[in-house]
């Protein structure tokens, strides 16, 4: 017994950390290039408090003119209406709602139907598996630490998505490869920093990163993404080359078949070849004008040549890199 409570206890204290409430306007703007695809669908927030979540308040205000089905809402065991969750409550809950009837203002109690999980309301439960069966499209802010387990199980249930993670996950290699199957990429509104509301005793150690406004407290992070397999406008825009190729402006890697490119907007518009571009280039990807063919971080390459976890320049190693092609080079 003395096991299974030190296991639940590091499990709270390891999803408390993750305990980013994301802002009202960072979700609206991210939203709009989306709403082509929600009409008659069922979303479902499954990492959300449901009853502070800013995403279910989103989806509650627009229901109607979304054309929204149905919006389910659950977390991992928050039960208070005013305060986030601490992962102490004997049940967590379930919100669904289906319309508004009061006409005006954000959905009520009497709109919202309450239930109570048997389990903890974790993702992974059964019970939330089968809340994940009902939905069309998942809309949330995943815990970070576990959303490498977040992503593989929205596209192992073939589910529509629209979810936040960092930058870095873009390597993960239970992430890239979906990434380089076209099966995932980046949403809108990506990078920068954004601010995240936390519970009132949140420990940071940068005080710069953080800030209280009407008595609640924000921590911002950097390099935070909008991840996404639904199709959106920006996705198609091609990317405008200046530049052309010389040998002596882009230097090939020790270990790979391929050159270095420091900064997107220094691609070549006439190489055939692959090449290592920034991470921060899948904000620009078009599939239609590119390739991607591989990671500098060990993960799926080909053609093969990079052998451990980095590719080399003159015996120094270079940062994170994706390998890519261009499909229409010019001559």
């Amino acid at each position: 017994m003395e096991k299974i409570l030190n296991s639940n206890l590091n499990r709270a204290k390891s999803s408390k950390k993750d305990e980013f409430y994301t802002q009202y306007a960072d979700i609206e703007n991210e939203m709009q290039h989306y709403a082509t695809h929600f009409a008659g669908k069922v979303i479902y927030c499954n990492c959300d408090d449901p009853r502070v979540s800013n995403f279910f308040r989103y989806f509650s205000l627009h229901f109607e003119e979304l054309g929204l089905k149905k919006l389910i809402a659950t977390c991992y065991r928050s039960v208070q209406m005013d305060a986030f969750s601490r992962n102490d409550a004997e049940q967590a809950i379930c919100l669904e709602y289906e319309g508004e009837r009061n006409k005006g203002g954000d959905a009520n109690s009497k709109e919202v139907r309450v239930m109570h999980l048997r389990g903890d309301g974790d993702f992974r439960s059964d019970e939330s598996v089968e809340l994940l069966n009902q939905a069309d499209i998942v809309v949330t802010n995943p815990p970070f630490s576990l959303f490498r387990e977040f992503i593989s199980q929205l596209i192992t249930y073939e589910k529509k998505f629209i979810v936040l993670g960092n930058q870095n996950a873009i390597i993960y290699k239970e992430v890239f490869p979906f990434i380089k199957a076209n099966r995932l990429w980046l949403g809108v509104n990506n990078g920068g920093t954004k601010w995240f509301e936390v519970p009132d005793d949140y420990e940071i150690n940068t005080r710069s990163r953080m800030k209280t406004e009407n008595g609640k407290k924000f921590i911002s992070m950097g390099s935070i993404m909008w991840y996404t397999n639904l199709d959106i406008r920006k996705r198609h825009e091609e990317l405008i080359l200046h530049k052309r190729y010389n040998a002596q402006e882009y230097p090939a890697y020790d270990n790979y078949d391929a050159i270095e490119i420091a900064r997107f907007s220094e691609i070549p518009m006439d190489y055939h070849g692959v090449m290592g571009v920034p991470i921060t280039f899948l904000d620009k990807y078009n599939p239609e004008q590119f390739e991607i063919v591989g990671s500098n971080r060990g993960i799926d390459q080909d053609p093969a040549g990079i052998y451990g976890r980095g590719s080399f320049i003159n015996g120094k190693e270079t940062f994170k890199r994706l390998f890519i092609r261009n499909r229409k080079p010019s001559k």
